[in-house]
């Protein structure tokens, strides 16, 4: 027989939390409720939290919670097996590959990442919702399916349908009870709560001692974290696995250099000196790679808003940036 999981007495509390709140809740509203229980730091939140993720505990708390739950991460899929994974092949042998939408009946399918299905998929996604039912690929026999259906996105899927890349009947198919998450360069007071939360998890998935991280680097709190938590948990692994026995300094000095790639240009006193040794197409050149890099930094790296500042054609700007090795800027 299986064992029962047993909660700690943390993922116990957070659980009962859950179990009691009327809506989404969020890290900081379940600290102001647990306090009085000995839970005062946000990252043991975090962790049970995780953890009651990984043992299923949240979806058992749902209706479906006798139902399967299935995870579909679209931005891992190669593009010609997005409708393999979703929908099933039936093969010559006779043989059926079962899709995530079948393996999901009558349960939950969480599709993360949803804007990463090429548009024409959407379109059969979007069949899904309205007859909820499908033909697996190759196949010829309806099947019926009743899920919910949870997509996440890291990217702004109305901006998507203004451009054209998402189709803006599913759009609002999947709009029904939208739950926005702020991005990370606007609730920075996270980011040493994650640090710690992340140095935890990633060493001892990697076997090695947590890195030094110093939480106080001011480029933690000013870089722009386009790939918002992910970009951060990834940092940190990357610090983890490469660099989990050095300094601090020395660890300061790395996330400088991927943070900050401007502290590694020339200072205005070097670029003067440099200017006035070199022949006038050098000069020009060090000047202008100089000025396009402030530029893309006070702009965030969007290439658009610098080509308006700077009164250039966007096409004209992009091919100037590769002519000066200028990549990456944030």
């Amino acid at each position: 027989m299986a064992q029962a999981q047993t909660l700690s007495r943390n993922q116990q509390i957070v659980l009962d939390i859950i179990e009691k709140a009327k809506g989404p809740l969020k890290a900081y509203s379940i600290l102001f409720n647990v306090q009085k229980k000995g839970i005062n730091a946000p990252q043991q939140i975090y962790r049970a939290l995780d953890k009651l993720i990984e043992m299923g505990k949240i979806h058992k708390n749902s209706s479906r919670s006798k139902d399967p739950f299935v995870i579909l991460n679209a931005a891992l899929l190669r593009e010609t097996t997005y409708e393999k994974e979703l929908f099933g092949e039936e093969l010559e042998d006779g043989t059926i590959s079962y899709g995530a939408l079948e393996r999901a009946n009558n349960g939950t399918l969480l599709i993360d990442e949803v804007s990463e299905i090429p548009y024409e998929t959407q379109a059969h996604v979007l069949r899904v919702l309205i007859d909820q039912k499908f033909k697996r690929l190759n196949g010829f026999k309806d099947i019926n399916v009743n899920i919910r259906l949870i997509s996440s996105s890291s990217k702004d899927l109305k901006e998507l349908v203004n451009l054209g890349k998402f189709r803006e009947d599913l759009y609002h198919r999947l709009n029904v009870m939208p739950v926005e998450l702020a991005p990370l360069n606007s609730r920075t007071e996270d980011i040493p709560l994650l640090i710690e939360y992340f140095k935890d998890k990633l060493s001892e998935i990697n076997g090695v001692q947590k890195p030094n991280i110093d939480i106080n680097n001011d480029n933690f709190y000013t870089y722009n974290w386009p790939g918002n938590v992910r970009e951060l948990r990834n940092l940190v692994e990357r610090i983890t696995i490469l660099s989990a026995n050095e300094s601090k300094s020395n660890i300061n000095k790395l996330i400088d250099d991927i943070l900050n790639p401007s502290s590694s240009t020339l200072t205005n006193k070097e670029l003067i000196e440099k200017s006035f040794t070199s022949p006038l197409k050098e000069a020009r050149k060090y000047f202008e790679k100089e000025y396009l890099i402030t530029q893309l930094k006070k702009n965030h790296g969007n290439i658009s808003k610098t080509a308006d500042f700077i009164g250039m054609e966007r096409s004209a700007l992009h091919r100037k940036l590769k002519s000066l090795g200028i990549k990456g800027i944030n």
